[in-house]
Order: C-alpha cells, then structure tokens, then sequence
C-alpha cells in the first residue's frame, strides 16, 4: 500500500483549519494605558465632558462621541452636570485616526519544513514607538506605532500570495480634573492598529475599552480585547 506524501497530507489537514479561521470574526484589541492620582470613587460625583481640541467645541462629531463617554461615566456611579461650570469633575476628551502606513500581508499555507504558518498573516511588525506627547492635530497621530502592539494577523515563513493592506493607527484620549483646584485626577488613552479609518466604528470600540476594568491600575497598560459584533441574520 502507497503512502500519501506527508506534504500532501498536511494541506488536507490544514484546510479546514484555514476554513475555520477564515470564518471567525476578529476581535477589537486596543492598548489602554491608564494614570491616577486621588481619583474619588464613584459616588454621585457630578461631570461634564468638553473638547480637548477646541475646534470640536460645538461639533455634532463630538457631542455624539462624548455621550459614549457619559454613558460609561454614568455606568460607574458619576452623573452629569448641567455645566462645565458646576461640574465637579471636568472630562476633556479627543479622538483621531491618522493616514494609514501601507504594509505587506501574505496569505497562503507555509512550509512546515521551513517554519511555516497557517492562515492570513502581516509582514514584519509596525515601527517604533511615537510616544504619547505631541498630539494628534485634527485627524492623525504624531509618531509611527510599535510598543509591542497587539497585531491582528499571524505572520510566518511560507505564503503563496502577497498583497499590500493600509494599516491605520487610530486613539482616544481622556484627562479628568477637578474643577475645584484644577487638579489632575485621571490621564488615560486607548489606541488600536487596524485596517478600518472610520471613526463612527471606531471610536465606539475604543471608548469600550478605556471603560473596561476602569479605572485600572495606575501606570499600566494592558490589551483589551472586545468581542465583534454580531452580524445581524439575513
């Protein structure tokens, strides 16, 4: 009796996984990194939510982002202030998507005599880290991405196919004060690389994750990972 060729046999192996992972919904991961300092537990305090970006000031964008936050500040014990002027707690908030960096995807069955892989994979990982400081301006962030960021694809040795994909870097960002003194309560932002640029799809998912486990420990940052939504049935 003929033996099948052990590569022969691993390609009729590895097919129904590539099928199983093909029809799995990936989940949303962003990095949240989370600082306090005399934050008061949630107990009735009162808050108020403005534009970090003055130019958001009044904007229908932003009214519609910063009553996600509300709801998830009203979720943990906090209510809202008729003002930012009797607030007891002034939340300044700003979200951005930047213009998306092209990078290699492969996609195929490797060798798994050469360290091969299974599924669709990135290229080599993202660049080094820009770091928190110099803003985003309107609609982009500072620096290229990287800090061990969570990557949505596996990458390996073999593939059949090459195509090139545009990854996005897109973030929230969220400061509490208090309006008494003026003292920093609360710094904490939430960022996700990511094939999509729409802020309506994203920044609903980021604000999920900077309110998971909330407020966090100070100083540090974990991956969040939220489950997709459900696809509504045909």
């Amino acid at each position: 009796m003929s033996l099948m060729p052990t590569r022969n046999r691993f390609a009729m192996l590895a097919a129904p996984l590539l099928l199983a992972l093909g029809g799995c919904a990936t989940p949303f991961n962003a990095n949240v990194s989370r600082f306090q300092a005399e934050l008061p537990a949630p107990a009735g305090q009162s808050f108020a939510i403005v534009p970090q970006d003055p130019r958001n000031a009044g904007g229908l964008e932003f009214a519609q982002y910063a009553s996600l936050v509300a709801g998830q500040l009203q979720k943990v014990g906090y209510v809202p202030a008729t003002s930012p002027q009797t607030a007891d707690l002034v939340v300044q908030f700003d979200y951005g998507v930047d213009k998306g960096r092209d990078k290699l995807r492969t996609t195929g069955i490797g060798d798994p005599y050469w360290g091969g892989w299974y599924g669709p994979g990135w290229g080599p990982g993202f660049g080094g880290w820009g770091g928190w400081g110099g803003g985003w301006g309107r609609r982009g962030f500072g620096g290229p991405w990287g800090y061990g960021f969570y990557d949505p694809f596996f990458y390996g040795g073999g593939f059949n196919n090459v195509d090139v994909v545009t990854v996005y870097t897109s973030g929230i960002d969220m400061k509490i004060d208090r309006r008494a003194d003026g003292k920093r309560l609360f710094e904490g932002k939430a960022e996700a690389a990511s094939t999509s640029n729409r802020l309506p799809y994203l920044v609903p998912n980021l604000v999920e994750a900077m309110f998971t486990g909330f407020p966090g420990h100070n100083g540090e940052t974990v991956k969040i990972s939220i489950a997709p939504e459900k696809k509504k049935k045909g």
